[in-house]
Formats: C-alpha cells, structure tokens, sequence
C-alpha cells in the first residue's frame, strides 16, 4: 500500500481485516457443523442392506471380496475400508478408470491432516505453493459406486450431475472428510482409549502409526502429522531390523583442548603423558618425536565424566589424578550434580567419586596436598560464596568446609611443607587458609582465614595464578602483569591475626614480568619459575630474586599463554587461550602437537576419498584435518561464520556455506578462493554437490534451495535454478544416486521431493518417491530414518544424521550431548540404539569417513571433534562393505557405551 491514504485509512483497514478473520473462522466452525451432520446421515444410509446400494440389474461385490492392492504390499483388510493415511473409514467411493466395472486405480486418500499420495500437501504436513495434484500410484484397488447413483457423492463422475450441482457435492464431500476427523477424534471414550491410529498426541509427542494398507506410515512431532511412503520391497515391517547395530565405536582421538576460559588444566603425568580435557573427557597424550618435532604420539581417555570437565589435579604420585566436572542437565531436564573424581591414569578407572550433592554450579579448582603424600583433596565449588572444603581422598569424606568468599576464585594449593596451610587467590585477593583436621572425624575439621595484605603495593584486579617455593615464600601472578613474592612477617598488635595468630602475609618483593595479565606460573625442577603472559605471549624463565634468564614468544595465531607443565629433559608444554597445545623448548621454540576450534561448530564434511575432514564454524576459521596423522592440515580465516561445507567428488575443490548467504568455493591444494557467490540475505544451512559433480545445491533460510551447475574440475558455477516450494528454511538435503533428484527437509517438517534435471520442478506425488535410491542420507525425517526420533520430541532434538556409506548403520548427533549408532533402516518407532557420550554440549553433526572406517561428530559450544572408529561385529575392524542384514531380537532400548 503506498502512502496516499488519510490518517484513518490504517486503522480502517485493520478492521476490516480482523472482521474479515473472523468471518472466515465462522465459515469454517459452520461447515464443520454441517460435515458433521452430513456424516452422520451417511452413515444411517451405510447401515441399510447392501442390496439397496447396488443397481437390480448389475451383479454388485460381496463383503467377502477384497480389493486387490499395490505390488509388494499386504493386501487390503476389507473391501470398505478406505485407508486415508494411518485413518480408516466405511465409505463407498465412486471414481472413472478405464479398468474393470466396480474397481479402480488409484490411491487412498488421506484424511484427518494427511494426504493424498498424489496431493499437494507435503509429506511434514504442510502446503506446497503452488499446483494441483497428479494422480496417485497405480495397483490399489477400491469400490466404485455404481453410475445410477446421484445420492452418493462421487470423485471425478463424468455426467450424472450437472455443472450447478459438482461444486456443491465437491463441497460436501470436503465437509464429510472433516467431520470425520472431528467424530473419529471424539469418540475414542466410547472404543475404550485412545485411538492409536487417528490421535496425534499432544504438543511436542512424537507417535510413530502404520497405515491399514500398508501404504504409508505416519508420525508426529509436535502434533502435526508427518506421512512416509513404505517402499515396495518392503512387505512387512515386520522384516525390518530390530536391536541395536552389531557395529560399535570406540573413541579414536579428541582434536581440541579448553584453553579458552579454564585453568589448571594442563599436567604431565609419571608415565610421560600429558593429561588436559575437553567437553566430558579427560585425555592422556603421548607426545611422538623429539622436542619441538611433529606429533605422531596417541592418545587414551577417561570418560567417567557426565557433563564438561572444568578443573583438573594431579596427585604426587604421577598416577592419581582429579578431575572436577560443572553442573548440567540430563535429557529429561533433571539436574546432574557436581562432582569429583579420582581415577588411576595407568588403569583409567574411577576409585573414588567425591562430593556429589556438596558443591553447586561447578567445581572451580582442586589441590592435592603433598606433605603428607597426597592424602587430602581442596576442593573450591562455584556458589556464590565458593566454598573451600577439605577431603580425605581414601574414605572420600569431607573433614572441614567454610565459605571463602563471594569473588570469583581462581587457584588454590597446599602448602608443599604443611599440609594444614591453603592458599587461595582469584579476584583482588590471597587468602591463607589454617586447616586443623579435627582428629580426622569427618565435618569436625575446622578453617581459619588470614587475608594477604597488599600494603603499599597496588592492589590488582584479578590473582590468577600462583606457586608455592620450597622454602615457604609464595609467587603470584596478577592482572597488572607483575609478578608478588609473599612471606611471613610478624603483625602488628593492633591489627592481630585471626585465630590469635600473630602472623600476617605480605608482599616482600614484587617485579614487572608481562605486558597485560600473567596467566600462569610454573615451578621447574630446577628450582627455576616460568612465567606465562597473556598479552604479549611471552614464556619467561627467572632465576633467584627473579632474574630473567630466558624468554620465547608464543606466536600469535595460537594465542596467549594459558598453563605451563614441564615434560621430560628441558622439554616444555604450553596450552594456549586458541585451544591449541604446544610443545617444545624456550632455545628450538615451539610448534603445535593439539589444535582445535575456539567457537561453537556446525560444518562438517569427509573427503570422498581421503581419510580427511573439513570443519568450520562460530570462530570463522576452516580447518582441514588429517585423520590418519591426528593433525591440523591448514586453516583460513573466512571472516564470516562458517555453517556447512561439502567436498566435490573430485576432492580438488570445497564448498562452504556461510551464515550471509555467501558461498564459496576453494581449492584444496592452494587454498585459493576460485567462486565467491551470494544468494540471498539469510544464512546458508546445506550446500551438497550431487554424486557426479554436475550440479551443487544449497539450502538456504530464505525457504529456497538453489541449484548450480558445475564444471568438471568443480572452479566453475552458474546457476541452474531454484528450487520453490518450502514453506520453512532449509535444514537438510540428499541427492539421489542418479543424480537426478533431491528429496529435503525443512525447519517445519516437511519432506518434498524435486526433479532437478527436468527444471527444479516440485514432485507432487511422492508415492512414486518412495523407491528412489539416495546418494547419502542426511536428511533427518524419511521412512528408512524415522525410527531414530525419541518419543516427546519437540522436532529439534536431533542435529544431524548420516548413513554409512556401506549402508549398514545410522550416525545420529542430538542436543543432549550424545552420539546414537542405529541399524540402517531405522523404520521402528523407538528403535533401540547404542549410545555415546563424551560431548559437553549440543551434538551438530555427524559424518563418516569415504571407507566407513571412522565416524567425526562435532560439539557445539564445547568446540570439540570426536574421531570415532567404527569396529565390526565383536570389535573387529571396520565393517564390511557388503550389507549382510538379519533381524535382532535384542530388546527395544538405548545402551549406553
């Protein structure tokens, strides 16, 4: 509307809109009313005697005869029963064919929010644009009334009705399939229950229903009705595999490490490896080759953990480690609890599990003492008042606890000469703690406080690092970039210590180390201290009365230093704020054996012949990794977020969507960008090159797909067309193995069907889909993958699916952390899986490698990539290529692995 009109033009017409709104609700409560009453007569007509509905003259069908249905599908139940998707109703229609008198082909119509199979609404459901239906698939016999009827509303009749009476009757029989949806729905008391063919279930339920015929079958998320075509092979669904996969998968490697916003975090062990985590998982890496030299080394995991890992401690013995864990949530929303585990590095195996139920939100830091060998834990949470609790690691019992205070804490320790002294330091203070143990009675135990005075020294911002010297005195490091040596001194009387001490803490030196914040501070062999610094990257070495001795420089595509561990000889590991881990000395450098992403992860694909992976995401990097080396090939910068990528079947080229609707295309040998297209404004969701590389497609939220054509070598693209249709974005797509096709998802739930060779066109009678062999399966809703949705699904609880190249398993990526292994097909409802944690947040995607031999699956927020190797029946190598199916008869449940 242009901007001519008066100023009561706005309103005026919003009026008229809202009364024109309501007119048309009325409409519809009116013609439902009438449906209802028309349904009703037409089932007092149905209960006369068959003899009244038939011509004197013309031999009609007996109750006994069955029609006969489609090829490779069960036969009909009863000659008047007409299937309408998963709802069956007594009618007798009427419909032209040139076959035999009183049979006709076609297909069952579907009511109650279902469809026709040659309809125009969308298997999700929903509406597609534009066009009418074609006509449905041939073999499914039916009743036909005979032409001297005119009562009885027909489909198509030819000219026993006049052209004033066909909109009428077209009408009525409009209002006859929603009455009976609305008598079907309501009278399910009086069957006793509810109707496990016509009810949806409520909000957010998902409910797998067969179809009568044999047809289709249907589900629901959130309510709405979502119908599959079986295939024609299948003739009972009762062939279909059952059980969880005889294929398992045992973690390979994690690529990754959280540098980025957590401390203690960095050890190595008495065997030589390091321990550090990611996500839920604690890894143990074994470093291969000599100083500063590449990796090679391997890796093992503890995975005791249920939610992210955030802390970490190493017992004097080089074998016991701690590990806290944060709070979360389980998949029904029930809360997980903090908590502590102690586990044997050599045997990976959990011996004491302290504190559950005793810290809130998250453990913060963790100390063993040293003293007395490591026979106590300091343990501070993340409430708002930090508590500070002490625990005797045999028993597993807590002896004292005192809340420390309401600033963040970021370090604390024991003292390695007295067990009964605890240090504490984080924002703008250090708190020296005096534990008595209380004759070792559990909670008898008492803490007593000396804060640290700063005197005439400025006091920083945030403490976050600190080391505890042989011979009592304590360094810190700070936010200003300086570097405290605190000692004992005597206090003044009229400022007494508590608990009648008359000690204090204070600084007796201080020394500028760092341009910015100093991170961490790590004690050496030597006697030496290394210093780690936050803006300038520096690795400082300092001799007595802090001396500088030596210094290297981090670069800075790995960021700043985060924790320092000395490995063997003068050998130094350094994690970095990029989640890379470093490795090497402070003469040769340094050169990185553990990289990741930093930033929440979403693209994902495998080569096509190369056991390679490309991942891109949040942090606006792409990465490719080397699957069999465990290291990172190369990274660009995409200055935008990266969400989807594919390679082209040669491997020569990549594309890689982006969240502005760009896309490009590089080569992956130089890197180079050789196509720089945009569609549209809104961010891209799938880009998929078809099995011969003719033809690229990307799945937009604009609700389009748009097509392209490809040059052989994949550097050159125009465009081919649109695909239009979808009445929601785009969230996954598969091309066909001819290359012909593409059947795709949307955010709404819909599934269509698009003729790309022929024009990009719309398939409207996906009945004749439901045979077509795909390239890869991704897309989330389909017959061969319904199974995999869990019941209460509210439509975004899976990710990310794939099938296996040999066919045989589904990969399925959820939101609640989890990585799901289920027989392909997967067309059970609650078809039982095996499952596999270890992400500590919303799985994004899954794929597997071009030989099956691996599964990559990436986390979300926790930026982490899991490479999974995929092992055969009894943990044998890889799978098979050749798909060998029998039916399990393992019972209909999710083990976790």
């Amino acid at each position: 509307m242009d901007g001519a009109g008066g100023p009561g033009e706005g309103p005026a017409q919003e009026a008229l809109q809202s009364l024109s709104r309501r007119l048309q609700v009325q409409e519809k409560e009116m013609e439902l009313v009438k449906a209802a009453l028309a349904e009703a007569l037409r089932l007092l007509r149905l209960q006369a005697p068959p003899t009244s509905l038939q011509d004197p003259g013309t031999p009609g069908p007996t109750r006994d005869s069955s029609p006969a249905a489609p090829p490779g599908l069960p036969p009909a139940r009863s000659p008047s029963s007409v299937s309408r998707g998963t709802q069956t109703e007594t009618e007798v229609e009427t419909e032209s064919s040139p076959g035999p008198p009183g049979l006709i082909n076609g297909p069952a119509a579907l009511h109650g929010g279902g469809e026709e199979p040659g309809g125009t609404q969308s298997e999700g459901g929903g509406s597609s644009s534009s066009g009418t239906g074609s006509p449905g698939p041939p073999g499914l016999l039916r009743l036909v009334q005979p032409p001297q009827r005119t009562d009885t509303p027909r489909r198509n009749s030819s000219s026993s009705s006049s052209p004033s009476e066909r909109p009428r009757q077209k009408l009525s029989r409009k209002a006859a399939s929603s009455a009976n949806l609305l008598l079907r729905s309501g009278s399910t008391e009086s069957r006793g229950g509810k109707d496990p063919l016509s009810s949806p279930g409520g909000p957010g339920s998902r409910r797998g229903n067969y179809n009568l015929e044999g047809i289709s079958v249907k589900m629901f998320l959130r309510g709405r009705p979502i119908t599959m075509y079986i295939p024609s092979g299948i003739r009972s669904l009762e062939e279909l595999p059952s059980g969880p996969p005889p294929e398992t998968l045992s973690l390979d490697w994690v690529y990754g490490y959280r540098g980025r916003d957590s401390r203690s975090n960095l050890f190595v062990l008495r065997s030589g490896e390091v321990v550090y985590f990611i996500a839920c998982v604690v890894v143990l890496y074994r470093p291969g080759g000599g100083p500063g030299g590449p990796g090679g080394g391997g890796q093992r995991h503890y995975r005791g953990h249920t939610d992210c890992v955030r802390c970490l401690a190493v017992h004097p013995d080089g074998v016991r480690v701690a590990s806290g864990q944060t709070a979360g949530v389980d998949k029904d929303g029930k809360p997980l609890q903090p908590v502590v585990h102690v586990w044997d590095s050599e045997t990976l195996l959990k011996l004491q599990e302290i504190g559950l139920g005793a810290f809130e939100r998250g453990v913060g830091a963790l100390a063993f003492s040293v003293a007395d060998l490591g026979a106590f834990l300091c343990v501070v949470d993340d409430s708002n008042e930090h508590m500070l609790s002490v625990w005797d690691c045999s028993r597993g019992t807590k002896l004292a606890e005192i809340k420390s205070t309401n600033d963040s804490v970021l370090a604390v320790g024991f003292n390695p000469r007295d067990s009964s002294c605890i240090v504490t330091s984080g924002k703008s203070h250090v708190h020296f703690w005096n534990w008595s143990g209380g004759a070792g009675v559990p909670g008898n135990g008492t803490l007593t406080r000396k804060q640290g005075v700063f005197g005439k020294y400025k006091k920083p911002k945030f403490i976050p690092c600190f080391v505890l010297l042989p011979d009592g005195d304590i360094l810190t490091g700070d936010s200003e970039g300086n570097i405290l040596t605190w000692g004992r001194s005597l206090s003044d009387s009229r400022t007494p210590g508590r608990g009648g001490a008359k000690e204090t803490y204070g600084i007796v030196a201080q020394a500028h180390a760092h341009e910015g914040s100093i991170f961490a501070l790590c004690l050496r062999r030597d006697g030496t201290v290394l210093s780690g610094g936050g803006r300038d990257r520096r690795l400082v070495q300092w001799g007595p009365g802090l001396v500088a001795l030596q210094e290297a420089e981090i670069p800075e595509h790995f960021g700043a230093v985060r924790a320092i561990a000395e490995g063997l000889g003068s050998e130094l590991l350094v994690g970095t704020t990029k989640n890379a881990l470093l490795r090497g000395d402070l003469d040769q450098g340094f050169s990185p054996v553990i990289q990741g992403h930093t930033d929440e992860l979403w693209g994902l694909c495998t080569h096509p012949f190369q056991n390679r992976f490309l991942t891109c995401g949040h942090d606006r990097q792409l990465c490719l990794w080397d699957g069999e080396g465990h290291a990172l090939a190369w990274s660009i910068d995409l200055k935008e977020t990266g969400l989807c990528a594919d390679f082209h079947p040669s491997g020569a080229v990549v594309a890689v969507g982006l969240n502005t609707g760009r896309w490009l295309v590089l080569d992956t040998e130089t890197r180079e960008i050789v196509s720089d297209i945009t569609d549209g404004n809104e961010q891209l969701s799938v880009v998929r090159y078809s099995p011969d590389g003719l033809y690229l497609a990307i799945g937009s939220h604009d609700n389009m797909i748009y097509i392209y054509s490809v040059s052989s070598d994949g550097a050159k693209s125009s465009r081919f067309g649109r695909c239009v249709g979808h009445s929601s974005f785009i969230t996954h797509l598969d091309w066909s193995k001819d290359g012909n096709f593409i059947m795709s998802n949307s955010g709404d739930y819909e599934i269509l069907y698009w003729d790309v060779a022929g024009g990009c066109k719309l398939l409207r009678n996906r009945y004749e889909s439901r045979d077509r062999e795909w390239a890869t399966y991704t897309c989330v809703l389909g017959f061969h993958v319904y199974g995999v949705w869990p019941d209460g699904s509210d439509g975004t609880d899976i990710n990310s699916l794939c099938r296996s190249h040999n066919e045989r398993v589904v990969a399925v990526a959820d939101d609640f952390c989890k990585v799901h292994l289920f027989q392909y097909p997967c067309a059970r409802a609650k078809a039982p899986s095996l499952v596999y944690g270890g992400h500590g947040s919303h799985v994004t995607s899954v794929r597997f490698t071009h030989d099956d031999s691996h599964l990559v699956s990436l986390g979300g927020k926790d930026a982490s990539i899991f490479q999974w190797r995929v092992l055969g029946p009894g943990g044998a190598g890889p799978a098979p290529a050749t798909p060998s199916r029998t039916p399990s008869l393992s019972p209909a449940s999710s083990l976790d692995v």
